[in-house]
């Protein structure tokens, strides 16, 4: 038996696995003591399933907390030491702005102000020699500061550590040992990477969300010890495997984007189920939707993500981190997005969110603004006696005051108008963002298959795939857990990234050797592999470019030991990748290596139930509900069904909703629907078959 628990701006998400068997809860989550929620709905399911807390035998756990931290900066109290001359980095930057023409450009501030940031005298070069070795009898004077000003946290971020970290580390060692009870994050470790712009903004965040992140984990752990929980505790990481609680508490950076990592995981998953080469993955819950491109039945990934942008979709805008990471758009784009008129009378959505206190009016907990929930209850998109399984009352007089007086009053139109334009505002941007981002990619939307779950993904996906031109819809079972289920398919695994400078013309194979050995046992003792019996995948890359250019590529080195005549191959597939994204090479330039990278994952078996059905058979509806048509506003009657009812083999031809205990599917009149041998749900467009 595992659980899975996932935290979200809004609602907490946990399933239990017994064997082949999922159930699921969801709870409001409790945003000031998040593990109070999580405590309280793990109890809640297993006395529902009369099972006791000694039976489970592994905990996986992913949480918005630690980006959340960053964007309401709510993290401790960091100052930041660096090499003197190099204090404003954190300010430079890029040497460019996200947006040249807009003069009153806002820029995101840097999460140590520059009065908090200390330099000492130190030098490392770029081939790792130590120019200024540090001397520590000078520092006393700099830990009086740090304890008069009672910092929490420290960050350390010296230029070339990435190729020597003595110094960081000397420094590390001597801080540890006057000021016990701060925490302190060096760059070799957080970040052993060049660049050091990058670098910095991450070991920042590091030092930032450390604190906060550890006491939260030690929380966690005591009060499921306390409930009788001997488990291991593992944590969902933003590249989309698993890790342990003390590599957490170290690098909790790398937790900064684990539960959308969560949901990227299960459409890889039933991509591979079913075979599906072309994916997007789309995921609403309540406080943000994630859309993430699934090629060949391998999530993208990506080496370097922003957080905390102050402009939707633009690079740049926020803070950049350097961390393995699934790659993904993230907007604030939920259940709970608060809509508005703006001062050209328009309707806008989102980014920001009622979240789970208040929440929407309709939750009846004092929230007066209107939200795409309440948007969705008006349309008839929700059942208010069945959302959240029963758990939560519904009001739709709530729901339709606060859209009244919000918009409908404001831009003298119907009350149902309101609704069905607020849900057509939030479909439009969501579905922009999807096709931007597969854009960026390289790739089209049009044939593509669209993975939908989330609590709120189901409400809405039929109108974001016809915006996308897209022909077939996935719907798993346990949609709106999607993040958490995803956690139970994830592999335990880690991967390890360092910079090591060189021309391929003089391709030094001992000193790469030597990394790419020490990476792998790095790794290994991350994920705690003891035996070489235990199976596992293992993948290298090196990141390079021609020299001179300002930007690398991500090649694959398939030799697990490399030679001098290695040098060669990887030059081919350095020059196959590199023509593949700019359709040329350069011949005469030289080539070189930045960076490498290193990750291991333990073997999973996998067992797929699905199989190809020859026949569907028509069903009746269950009941027939009002529904506020998208083409003339006015409440019309389509079928019902209930989920649990449904059948391998069943058939639904054209438009109508689809019950379950926690989310709703909403099809529209131009897709058909079947139900798959494992249950999920496959909209097909109607002109497609």
């Amino acid at each position: 038996m595992r659980l899975a628990i996932d935290i979200g701006g809004t609602f907490t998400d946990i399933v239990l696995e017994h064997k082949t068997d999922l159930y699921t809860k969801k709870v409001l989550t409790s945003s000031s003591q998040p593990e109070v929620a999580v405590i309280h709905g793990v109890i809640e399911l297993l006395q529902e399933n009369k099972i006791n807390s000694s039976d489970i035998k592994m905990i996986i756990h992913g949480t918005t907390l630690a980006t959340n931290a960053v964007i309401e900066r709510k993290g401790a109290k960091t100052c930041f030491i660096t090499t003197q001359g190099f204090r404003d980095v954190l300010d430079i930057g890029y040497e460019s702005r996200f947006d040249q023409y807009d003069i009153l450009i806002e820029k995101t501030k840097s999460l140590v102000p520059r009065k908090y940031r200390y330099v000492i005298e130190e030098r490392t070069d770029i081939n790792g020699n130590i120019i200024n070795p540090i001397n520590t009898k000078k520092f006393q004077n700099l830990v009086d500061i740090i304890k008069n000003e009672k910092f929490e946290s420290i960050g350390i971020g010296f230029l070339h550590s990435y190729a020597n970290a003595k110094n960081e580390n000397e420094l590390k060692e001597f801080l540890l040992k006057y000021l016990p009870d701060v925490e302190v994050s060096i760059s070799s470790d957080v970040c052993p990477e060049i660049r050091e712009y990058e670098r910095f903004t991450t070991t920042v965040v590091n030092s930032y969300i450390k604190p906060l992140i550890s006491t939260y984990l030690k929380k966690l752990d005591t009060e499921l010890r306390q409930k009788g929980f001997n488990c291991p505790l593992l944590l969902m990481t933003s590249g989309g495997t698993l890790t342990n609680v003390i590599n957490a508490f170290n690098n909790p950076v790398r937790l900064v984007e684990s539960g959308p990592a969560g949901g990227a995981i299960l459409a890889t998953s039933i991509a591979e189920d079913l075979k599906l080469d072309k994916v997007i993955s789309f995921d609403m819950g309540g406080t943000t939707a994630k859309i993430t491109i699934i090629e060949n039945q391998k999530a993208i990934k990506a080496r370097e993500f922003e957080v905390d942008r102050k402009a939707r979709f633009k690079k740049g805008s926020g803070l950049p981190l350097r961390i393995p990471v699934i790659e993904m758009v993230e907007i604030g784009a939920g259940g709970g997005s608060i809509a508005r008129v703006n001062k050209l009378d328009q309707i806008i959505t989102g980014p920001d969110s009622a979240g789970s206190n208040p929440g929407p009016a309709c939750y009846s907990n004092g929230g007066d603004n209107p939200t795409i929930t309440d948007a969705d209850l008006i349309i008839g998109k929700i059942d208010a006696d069945k959302f959240a399984g029963g758990k939560i009352d519904l009001s739709k007089e709530f729901a339709k005051n606060a859209i009244t007086k919000n918009i409908s009053d404001k831009l003298n139109i119907k009350t149902e108008t309101a609704a069905l334009a607020i849900s057509e505002i939030v479909d439009e941007t969501m579905s922009n963002a999807a096709r931007v981002h597969t854009v960026e990619q390289g790739h089209e939307t049009s044939n593509r298959t669209l993975i939908g779950f989330g609590g709120a993904a189901p409400l809405h996906i039929s109108r974001v795939a016809e915006k996308l031109k897209v022909k077939k819809i996935i719907i798993p079972t346990n949609a709106s857990v999607g993040s958490a289920v995803g956690f139970l398919k994830a592999p335990v695994g880690y991967e390890v990234v360092k910079s090591l400078r060189m021309l391929l013309n003089k391709f030094n194979f001992e000193k790469v050797n030597n990394l790419l050995t020490s990476m792998k046992d790095e790794a290994k003792k991350i994920i705690q592999i003891k035996s070489e019996n235990t199976e596992y995948i293992e993948e290298r890359f090196a990141f390079m470019r021609y020299a001179g250019q300002g930007h690398e590529i991500k090649v694959p080195i398939e030799n697990e030991a490399l030679y001098t005549k290695d040098a060669n191959k990887i030059k081919e597939s350095f020059e196959t990748n590199y023509e593949k994204l700019y359709s040329r090479t350069l011949p005469n330039a030289d080539i070189e290596i930045l960076t490498w990278s290193l990750s291991l994952s333990i073997i999973d078996k996998k067992y797929t139930k699905y199989i190809e059905l020859e026949a569907y058979k028509n069903i009746k509806e269950n009941s027939l509900i009002d529904f506020c048509d998208y083409e003339s506003g006015e409440k019309i009657k389509i079928p019902n069904y209930e989920r649990t009812n449904l059948k391998p083999g069943d058939f639904i031809h054209g438009q109508c909703i689809i019950t379950e205990d926690q989310t709703t599917i909403v099809v529209s009149n131009n897709f058909n629907t079947k139900v798959l041998s494992n249950n999920f749900l496959q909209m097909e467009h109607i002109d497609n078959e």
